[in-house]
């Protein structure tokens, strides 16, 4: 099987206000030919850096596409670096310089002298038509690498690899296909997944397994690659039944779908809505469960009760239950969860209340520690309380709050 890989050009790609969406969609599109994407960068506009990127890549890999630095002006530099890294000379092209002088009088506009640059081509190269710009692409060879080379705004690069750059490539690809599974799992984390299901998956190097994680939220990519679809297919299945026995429950998502969109369609097909009680966690399970389009349908509302005076006027949680058993309690939870669920009318009601630290309430202080926390869900057989020990972080304790609240509500909707 053949691989690629891609070098974004720009300085601007290396600030935190400009991202790289190129490479996104051009491994779409090579993944849908069966080639592979092994490696992505980013280089600023440095001809010595970029020079040095393209040697590596192109002794190491089957294609080498290159976006962006294909401008006139003197920080566009993907033509010089190319021809330094492979020492190749450039020549000024008459006739591109002449398709570039006519698109400009095409939209009235004068040709700057600058512009001459983009008429440069690369000895051996052949010049790649952009029709919704001035800068012409480029693909040449070097050994056994291909390499395009593509401009940077997106409305050009997505025209150009579709009509210059397919009917290079096609012919010079295998037949082959790239298919992949993807499960999201919510209840463990990277480290305790990668445990269990490690002894099954490290058996295969076709598919190749990848985990992926964020706070509370782990993916596990499943890519095969072969001649065949049904080929693909088959050993997507046969280690993706394997790791399915092992997860069980803990997949949420096989089609990549969140978890909040997850309780949402489950909620749907019920024909049920689900309302929060919210202490700790401020707002934000509410939030999330609203992120989803058409949360309206099964989303009641819910209470940000944070005092314990709000609990008692909004949720009818007793002053005595508070002074016994203190916010941060089981039986607060299951009050405020009965609170809301009564007062707006719903299936279910989810409540979260716990200790964030570092400061808090002496009395709550004295009985519990930092990330401790109660959850509870309401709903038709009745009230079941988790109590959670997450950790000392607040932005952590509040975010993953949030994820298994609403992933025990799943579990009782499954």
């Amino acid at each position: 099987m053949q691989n690629a890989e891609i070098l974004a050009v720009g300085s601007e790609l290396l600030t935190p206000t400009k991202s790289d969406t190129n490479s996104l969609w051009l491994t779409e599109q090579l993944n849908a030919l069966g080639v592979e994407v092994v490696a992505k960068s980013i280089v600023g506009d440095d001809r010595p850096r970029l020079a040095e990127a393209v040697r590596a890549a192109a002794a190491r890999s089957d294609f080498l596409f290159i976006t962006g630095g294909l401008g006139p002006t003197e920080d566009d530099v993907t033509r010089d670096a190319v021809a330094a890294a492979l020492v190749l000379g450039q020549e000024l092209r008459e006739e591109l310089l002449e398709q570039i002088a006519a698109r400009f009088k095409r939209i009235g506009r004068p040709m700057a002298e600058n512009n001459r640059r983009q008429a440069m081509l690369i000895e051996g190269a052949e010049a790649m038509e952009n029709d919704r710009g001035t800068a012409p692409g480029q693909w040449l060879r070097s050994g056994r690498c291909q390499i395009a080379l593509l401009p940077g705004p997106p409305r050009e690069m997505k025209a150009m690899f579709e009509l210059q750059v397919l009917p290079r490539l096609v012919p010079l690809v295998p037949p082959a296909v790239l298919r992949t599974r993807w499960y999201r799992v919510a209840g463990m984390g990277e480290s305790d997944l990668d445990q269990l299901i490690a002894p099954v998956y490290t058996r295969y190097t076709n598919p190749v397994t990848t985990i992926l994680a964020s706070p509370g939220d782990v993916h596990v990519h499943l890519r095969a690659r072969c001649a065949e679809e049904s080929e693909a297919e088959s050993l997507l299945a046969e280690l993706g039944s394997q790791l399915e026995a092992l997860l069980a429950d803990r997949i949420y998502s096989t089609d990549g779908s969140s978890l909040e969109e997850v309780v949402g369609q489950l909620l749907t097909a019920r024909g049920e809505t689900v309302c929060v009680a919210e202490s700790i966690t401020g707002g934000g399970l509410g939030e999330r469960l609203t992120r989803v389009p058409g949360a309206s349908r099964y989303f009641r509302g819910g209470f940000l009760t944070y005092c314990d005076e709000a609990k008692q006027s909004l949720l009818g949680v007793s002053p005595e239950l508070l002074t016994e058993h203190t916010a941060v309690s089981e039986p607060v939870a299951v009050a405020m969860a009965a609170g809301a669920q009564i007062r707006l009318n719903a299936n279910w009601a989810i409540s979260t209340t716990g200790y964030a630290g570092p400061a808090t309430d002496t009395h709550v202080k004295a009985l519990t520690k930092p990330g401790t926390v109660f959850v509870c869900i309401a709903g038709p057989p009745g009230a079941v309380v988790h109590r959670l020990e997450i950790g000392v972080d607040r932005d952590r304790v509040r975010h993953f709050t949030a994820i298994y609240a609403l992933n025990y509500l799943r579990l009782l909707l499954g």
